[in-house]
């Protein structure tokens, strides 16, 4: 089974935000592999483990993004893929579908997974826009998947509840939180990485139009949501309290 995994550089969970000049200021900041992206890249290769096969993972960024792809072959994967985007002057979700899309469609794959979001812009877009350009189902969301022969039975989040599709392969899903526990590169894990294969192609050596890849759209403002206000301790017996909130509610 040939199992293709999208993955992003995104900030680590644990730095602040801080905002510059209408742009968000990276200086310093960790950087990881996107948290759904690692049940992604966890996800692969349990499945690989079980039938066999490749997990190759790719991203699309420039030469930083090559830490979390060695993560990623750290934790397992067999081969990693980098698509640059130095040279693009502005991309967006639809950029990084269409080359995304550009370098799967000649590869042997029977599976493709991403994260269900990013915890950056969370626009949860990739994965879908992915499909559609392939012309391949999708299941989004998904929290386990079985796979026999050539049918794959998955199980999704849906608000809270659960929906159970059977699909035929090939398809593309969306890893959401509690389908796996993502394991930590081991030492050995890491040493190996070091030796795997790790490809850099330019979006130039993909078939797409360098017109059709520039951003569709644009980030007008970026600001951090308003700082939280102190609560308001309630005076008084219970008889007194309630007509303070019932003011404060209707105020």
């Amino acid at each position: 089974m040939n199992i293709f995994v999208t993955i992003k550089r995104t900030f680590d969970t644990e730095e602040k935000i801080v905002v510059i000049g209408n742009e968000i200021d990276d200086r310093g900041v960790e950087f990881v592999i996107n948290p759904y992206d690692e049940y992604a890249v966890e996800e692969a290769i349990l499945l690989r483990e079980k039938h066999g096969g490749s997990v190759t993972v790719v991203t699309v960024g420039d030469e930083e993004s090559e830490k979390e792809l060695r993560t990623a072959l750290a934790m397992g994967a067999d081969k990693a893929v980098l698509i640059e985007k130095e040279d693009i002057e502005e991309s967006d979700q639809a950029t990084t579908a269409l080359l995304l899309a550009a370098f799967l469609q000649d590869q042997p794959y029977d599976l493709i997974i991403g994260g269900n979001v990013s915890i950056d812009n969370g626009s949860g877009q990739i994965g879908p826009r992915v499909a559609e350009l392939l012309n391949i189902p999708q299941v989004t969301t998904i929290t386990n998947i079985d796979i026999i022969d050539e049918k794959a039975t998955i199980v999704r989040d849906v608000e809270g509840d659960e929906e159970t599709v059977e699909v035929s392969l090939p398809i593309l899903v969306t890893a959401q939180q509690g389908l796996n526990e993502p394991r930590y590169p081991s030492l050995p894990g890491i040493m190996k990485a070091k030796k795997k294969p790790l490809e850099k192609i330019s979006f130039e050596e993909l078939d797409v139009d360098e017109e059709d890849i520039q951003a569709k759209t644009k980030a007008i403002t970026i600001f951090l949501p308003p700082a939280k206000e102190s609560g308001i301790r309630l005076k008084g017996n219970p008889e007194q309290q309630v007509k303070e909130l019932v003011r404060l509610l209707t105020k």
